[in-house]
């Protein structure tokens, strides 16, 4: 692949909903191109862009891929990213190396929910959009019912710059309404031909569309269009470039990519409409004076690692955006995010697992480097001149948990490692260990991501576990207060033990979770001895004394004692406080507190009934509902839920909106378990003690 200016480069994120159709428009971007010699269909699961045994079994992508090819003096860099739900942080990562979006969209089924997700990804990052409607050959296929509504969804910026001739089984080709021109498809070949007299009218209606969406980009041609005049080709496509990189406007094409029906078309959009490389400015820090910096495609070198993959054979590969500046072998690579200097052998793009070797890349093109062993995802390299660091991807926050133990004993180590890698390639999984529950937590986006974690850790990493429901970290309080002797006194030969004390418990304030006070007076307890009760009081209490949980808003006073001038010990009075404590806590009123969280649910309209009467059946209370501030139409209800009622909520939630609603949940404080849930969980406890 020859070396590419920085204005002949396009990058162009492909997103769209699972099963239109997305990777097949990709592989026949690339088939046309020439830069690959063959694709695969859906029902052969031969794709070159999913080659992961997990995509192929599926039949799905599950990763984001880089898919370089070369256009009539242009290269564009595409970006093939997985269309379901779970999988977004893919394409989140996607985003950040790209300049432009190709929003797919299936002519059967429309818009569907992540087509609006894709669409809101785009308005959120300022992204300009371009969408194709493919599957035209379908047999439920409907452009114009699709583009009705794509407007309702996405509004009037959706723009056709092409109708097609027929649909379903009798679509054959494609209506240019810009050159009002067609082409139609024979025995595999493209013919250009007149426009048929049955679409002449239809092809004129949304030219005039075209030509008014163009004419308000620029004031002279508005006021050109204004006057009655026609505007030129060269005039409609300025304007609409215009349109499109401001986010008025939104060209939709269509065709067939099983058939390579209008890709060559597309191809021919995607470097007119999509946004050159060499026009990226970006927001940095200089890392010496922390001060925001502009930085512009021709400063000194700057890259951003979007994606990390750690390949069996070539390691961990780094998938980096040049920003600005250039790289040539033998650079040296400052990594400015952990300040550190990293080695570099060679760099390569990839088209699916085929690595194609680069000996220079410039601002705005995309490479993968090997074996940078430092490197993290989110990681900006720079030089140590001009050590520029940039924001890190933002992420969506994994809200389904589960505890992961291995199914072999002492293979802890070897399921951690694995994890922490799978971690590293996956930032949407995180892991960590829970110290109280004593639990490795695995946080996902649902059941089909952590099924992927599983498979991935077996078949990459060799190792297998069992899953548990994760530990509720529930506390113990008391609402009653008491006062109760403790006496540790134990003789066995030479030194005996002695220790006593009175000990004072009662309820604290919500909010202080523990307070000890001495009021001992006239040396009860001998000074040397008080550290050793309240270390023995605190031990007690983080035992936890009715369910094994720790006791919290309690407050201890020493108030009495006596001690034996050679027998007495720290260790006395620290087990005789402990004594004190056993005794007094079931005569004041114990009482279990579980976490209640804070639930925020984004949702259309219509669901508000289903999610408030989950919320019921959950124990949670409806705080109340607010419309969203960016989209009509969407609500968010506000909850407070019991935590230990939340598992699964990520499934039930997609089940409940067919997909379209999110949460996200924060920590809000504790309250008293209902008694029936409280019996049960002191009978669990008492059973796992005799066990």
């Amino acid at each position: 692949m020859k070396e590419y200016a920085s204005d002949k480069i396009r990058n162009v994120a492909v997103l769209s909903h699972d099963g239109a159709g997305k990777t097949a428009v990709v592989e026949s971007l690339l088939f046309i191109c020439g830069a690959v010699d063959a694709v695969g269909t859906g029902q052969d699961n031969k794709h070159i862009m999913d080659f992961e045994p997990e995509e192929i079994k599926r039949n799905v992508t599950i990763q984001l891929g880089i898919a370089p090819c070369e256009w009539e003096g242009y290269k564009l860099n595409f970006l093939d990213t997985p269309g379901y739900s779970e999988f977004c942080g893919e394409v989140r990562a996607a985003l950040r190396a790209s300049d432009g979006i190709l929003l797919v969209v299936s002519a059967e089924s429309g818009v569907e929910m992540d087509t609006e997700r894709a669409w809101d990804y785009g308005v959120e990052l300022q992204l300009p959009r371009m969408v194709y409607i493919n599957k035209m050959d379908a047999e439920k296929a409907n452009f114009f019912d699709t583009l009705e509504k794509m407007r309702a969804a996405f509004g009037k910026s959706i723009m056709p710059l092409q109708i097609p001739i027929g649909e379903g089984a009798d679509f054959r080709g494609i209506i240019d309404v810009c050159k009002m021109i067609a082409w139609e498809w024979k025995n595999g070949k493209q013919e250009e031909t007149k426009v048929p007299p049955e679409y002449m009218s239809k092809a004129r209606e949304v030219r005039e569309m075209c030509m008014e969406a163009a004419a308000e980009g620029d004031d002279s041609l508005l006021e050109k269009y204004l006057e009655g005049e026609e505007l030129t080709l060269e005039e409609l496509r300025h304007g609409l470039r215009q349109g499109m990189l401001t986010g008025r406007v939104c060209p939709v094409m269509c065709g067939s990519a099983i058939h390579h029906i209008g890709t060559v078309e597309l191809l021919g959009r995607l470097v007119r409409y999509m946004p050159d490389a060499s026009q990226k400015i970006m927001m940095g820090t200089d890392k010496k004076s922390e001060e925001p910096v502009m930085v512009y495609p021709n400063k000194p070198f700057t890259g951003f690692v979007f994606k990390t993959l750690i390949d069996p054979f070539s390691g961990k590969l780094s998938y980096i955006r040049i920003f600005s500046g250039e790289l040539k072998d033998g650079d040296k690579l400052y990594n400015v995010t952990q300040d550190k200097e990293e080695k570099f052998g060679k760099m390569f793009t990839l088209i699916g697992k085929k690595q194609l070797p680069l000996a220079k890349a410039v601002a705005g093109d995309i490479i993968v480097i090997p074996k940078l062993s430092n490197a993290r995802t989110g990681d900006t390299f720079a030089t140590a001149e001009f050590p520029v660091e940039y924001d890190s991807v933002r992420f969506p926050a994994p809200l389904h948990t589960i505890a992961m133990v291995p199914e072999k004993k002492g293979e802890d180590e070897k399921l951690m490692s694995a994890l922490s890698r799978i971690s590293e390639e996956d930032p949407t999984c995180q892991v960590e260990k829970d110290p109280e529950g004593r639990q490795l937590l695995v946080r996902c986006m649902g059941d089909v991501h952590l099924d992927h974690i599983i498979n991935k850790m077996e078949r990459k990493y060799g190792v297998t576990a069992i899953l548990q429901d994760v530990y509720i970290p529930y506390r113990e309080t008391i609402r009653g207060s008491i006062t109760m002797e403790g006496k540790h006194k134990k003789q066995s030969g030479g030194h005996g033990q002695f220790g006593h004390v009175f000990l004072k418990i009662e309820p604290l304030a919500d909010g202080n979770e523990f307070e000890f006070v001495d009021a001992v007076f006239g040396g009860a307890v001998p000074k040397q001895y008080i550290p050793a009760v309240e270390k023995g009081v605190k031990e007690t209490l983080q035992k936890g004394l009715i369910a094994g949980y720790p006791m919290i808003n309690v407050k201890v006073t020493l108030t009495d004692g006596s001690y034996h001038p050679v027998d007495s010990s720290e260790m006395a009075f620290k087990v005789a406080a402990s004594i004190a404590l056993k005794k007094a806590v079931p005569e004041a009123k114990p009482v279990l507190l579980e976490p209640i969280y804070n639930v925020d649910v984004v949702i259309p309209e219509e669901y508000m009934g289903d999610v408030m009467g989950d919320f019921s059946g959950r124990r949670g209370r409806i705080l109340g509902m607010e419309h969203h501030r960016n989209r009509e139409g969407i609500i968010v209800v506000k909850a407070q839920v019991p935590l230990s009622e939340m598992k699964g909520y990520v499934t039930a939630l997609r089940s409940m909106t067919q997909g379209k609603g999110t949460f996200n949940m924060a920590f809000f404080d504790y309250e008293e378990v209902p008694k029936k849930t409280t019996d049960e969980i002191i009978a669990n406890y008492a059973a796992s003690k005799e066990e």
